[in-house]
């Protein structure tokens, strides 16, 4: 089997806690004229930090020592706050999420997705994993909707809002 190539990505999620994690999460890049779905790594830890309100968390994507991506999600958004601030989804929301542009194509994004699915399963009060895809050519939408996810016909921020059951989810 080709190592570039996986039939089958395996990823396992890693805490950024290092600088080597961090400089490591800020290698990945995004693929030609992605730009326009997703915020930069950088970009990605700067709004973590603006905006925690959110309850972000957030990952390196690995397979073995290889840094793939990097994934950020709110992690249990209060229901109070849901409520009152009114621009959140939640409390699951997956914010970002980028895989290196050389290993796109390779199942690294459903892998990272199966492991966001079992993660967020283990959360209190998890039916509902929420994401949000930009419009136009090249829009990872259909990317999510063939994992499970359903547009809900709502736009946040620009963005079309889909939803994932986690209870019909696979794995």
């Amino acid at each position: 089997m080709d190592r570039l190539r996986p039939l089958m990505a395996a990823v396992h999620l890693r805490d950024i806690v290092t600088e080597a994690d961090r400089e490591a999460v800020l290698a990945v890049r995004r693929g030609p004229g992605q730009e326009r779905f997703v915020a930069s790594v950088e970009q990605s830890l700067r709004d973590a930090l603006i905006d925690a309100r959110a309850c972000p968390r957030m990952w390196s994507v690995n397979d073995g020592d290889q840094t793939v991506g990097f994934v950020m999600i709110s992690d249990g958004i209060p229901a109070d706050r849901l409520l009152a601030d009114g621009d959140l989804l939640g409390p699951y929301f997956l914010w970002r999420l980028l895989i290196d542009e050389r290993f796109q194509r390779r199942g690294y994004g459903r892998a990272t997705l199966d492991a966001i699915v079992a993660y967020v399963r283990t959360r209190p009060g998890a039916e509902i994993l929420w994401t949000s895809a930009g419009q136009g050519e090249g829009t990872p939408q259909p990317f999510y909707e063939s994992y499970g996810f359903v547009a809900t016909g709502e736009v946040l921020e620009g963005e079309a809002v889909l939803r994932l059951d986690l209870h019909d989810a696979s794995p």
